[in-house]
């Protein structure tokens, strides 16, 4: 197989007329130009040129090769210089992978804002509660939830707060505000299903000792916008991640509840597949999801 660097070479030579010029122009020493240039007819196995001390002159099948390779060198040229000069301004395809409720608590505005400073930016959501494999599925960069394991990609921790827990003004009004911790017990509570049908909330409390206390209710759902739905139809008392909840409690139709306490929630990872070479698009949308979830202080 032979080498496309020489053959690069061979249309330079042709081009410029001289071993000299296209030397020149390459920036390489006459002798390695004239060195490619036999290599490349020793792995040719043909005469490429008719060389002389006034002028080079191209054989049959030279002429041959040139009037099919010029334009392919060419051609590749022009990728690589669009590709260099891409770079600067991002561009093409991200393939994100997020949760099944990514928009519950990351706007759409926040993507059409995104969309529009970047135009030549196309975004592809893939949402489901299952991890992808970013290599299989071409994913360019996931977002996932809880403790992120070893999985040979890049993974970085979003910051995040702690959340809180929240009920409806119906609720309290109708069941009254619990005054301690332990007065959860005697609660409703909205939670994720458990085989026993008891749930254990650990929560930090003013002093920073964790406390915990056994909970139960009359719902539970698998989602944390299920959950919220339920404290909003007055339900319970639920934990729920910040950014799902501050429109909620802005709109006075959540309070907190206990607001001494805190717990550390799941937390959201941002991941993608390598460090090296990653596409400005992709850079720039990691940019804008951890810039606009660390300016909310967001926990998922």
């Amino acid at each position: 197989m032979f080498d496309l660097n020489d053959v690069a070479v061979f249309v330079q030579v042709v081009r410029h007329g001289s071993f000299a010029e296209a030397a020149r122009r390459l920036g390489l020493p006459p002798n390695t130009v004239s060195r490619r240039i036999q290599q490349l007819e020793s792995q040719l196995g043909t005469r490429l040129m008719q060389r002389s001390t006034r002028k080079l002159t191209l054989t049959s099948a030279g002429q041959d090769f040139h009037d099919r390779c010029a334009g392919l060198i060419d051609g590749l040229a022009a990728a690589g210089q669009a590709l260099a000069a891409g770079g600067q301004e991002a561009s093409g395809l991200v393939r994100v992978a997020a949760p099944a409720d990514f928009f519950d608590f990351f706007p759409m505005e926040w993507v059409a804002d995104f969309l529009a400073e970047h135009p030549l930016v196309k975004l592809d959501f893939v949402l489901s509660d299952a991890a992808a494999d970013l290599i299989a599925e071409r994913i360019d960069v996931a977002f996932r939830g809880g403790v992120l394991r070893d999985s040979g990609y890049v993974g970085r921790r979003l910051a995040t707060r702690s959340a809180g827990l929240l009920a409806s003004p119906a609720y309290i009004a109708r069941r009254g505000e619990p005054k301690s911790l332990q007065d959860l017990a005697g609660h409703d509570c909205v939670t994720p299903s458990t085989p026993t049908g008891h749930t254990t909330w650990r929560l930090t409390g003013p002093d920073g000792v964790e406390e915990e206390v056994q909970v139960t209710g009359r719902f539970t759902g698998n989602t944390a916008q299920a959950l919220r739905r339920a404290a909003l139809a007055g339900l319970g008392i639920a934990q729920l991640p910040p950014a799902m909840a501050t429109r909620d409690e802005q709109a006075g139709q959540l309070v907190r509840v206990l607001p001494q306490y805190e717990y550390a929630g799941r937390g959201l990872n941002v991941v993608y597949p390598s460090r090296k070479h990653l596409p400005l698009a992709v850079s720039a949308f990691i940019g804008l999801v951890m810039g606009k979830l660390d300016q909310m202080d967001v926990l998922k």
